[in-house]
């Protein structure tokens, strides 16, 4: 079985490498999150000066992950890494209830930048297992993230420590990069065919059913919040 899956997940996703650049204030998790990712450990991070590149390896997809430094002198550099970016990850410290205003500026912000249009986000409510966490509702009215119209975004229960989350994570943007890498390419195809104005099938029926045995929801639905 597990030999037919990984069959299957490499028809559904080519190998590719997407870029993902990880962003939040200092002390949020950030670098924790990615070496949880990159090695399966946990690692006693220091505070970021400039940034941390790793390949991460998801199923079949590759992830050029870049760790930006939160610090309030290093965001202004953030910009310079969006080129090519695929995905944003915004980890959240769930503690940090004094700070939340400021991530949520910094989030707007970076979502104008032109260099990020049509990227996916990801939130990562890190932290969640402190007992005076904010939880991923508390987190989503914060950041106002339904007022988030033109990217498709989730926020997901964290702990970087342990790993909780994180990889259903990369999970939820491996689905919305497949879905989007299929639509580019079955638009193509339409226009190279001359082809009906119907919207093209994102998904085999197959593919359709392993993803929503996964968890996944595999038909387009208005943009919420999933918690776990």
């Amino acid at each position: 079985m597990g030999a037919w899956m990984s069959r299957v997940w490499f028809l559904m996703f080519p190998a590719k490498e997407y870029k993902i650049v990880v962003v939040g204030l200092d002390n949020a998790g950030k670098t924790t999150t990615l070496y949880k990712l990159h090695l399966g450990e946990a690692v006693t991070a220091a505070p970021t000066i400039g940034s941390n590149v790793e390949e991460v390896v998801f199923k079949n997809i590759r992830f050029e992950v870049w760790d930006l430094g939160g610090q309030e002198s290093l965001r202004t550099s953030w910009a310079t890494y969006y080129r090519g970016t695929h995905a944003v990850i915004v980890v959240i410290d769930s503690t940090d209830r004094a700070r939340i205003n400021i991530i949520k500026d910094e989030l707007f912000r970076l979502l104008q930048h032109g260099d990020l249009e049509g990227a996916v986000v990801l939130v990562f409510a890190n932290k969640q297992d402190l007992k005076d966490a904010m939880s991923p509702a508390e987190i989503t009215d914060a950041l106002s993230l339904h007022s988030i119209k033109n990217h498709d975004w989730h926020i997901q229960a964290s702990c970087a420590i342990t790993g909780e989350g994180l990889y259903d994570g990369l999970g939820w943007i491996a689905q919305k990069e497949c879905r989007i890498a299929n639509a580019g390419r079955a638009s193509k195809q339409n226009r190279m065919e001359g082809g009906s104005s119907a919207e093209p099938s994102l998904l085999t029926d197959a593919g359709s059913r392993i993803l929503a045995a996964m968890g996944y929801k595999t038909k387009k639905a208005p943009r919420s919040i999933h918690t776990i």
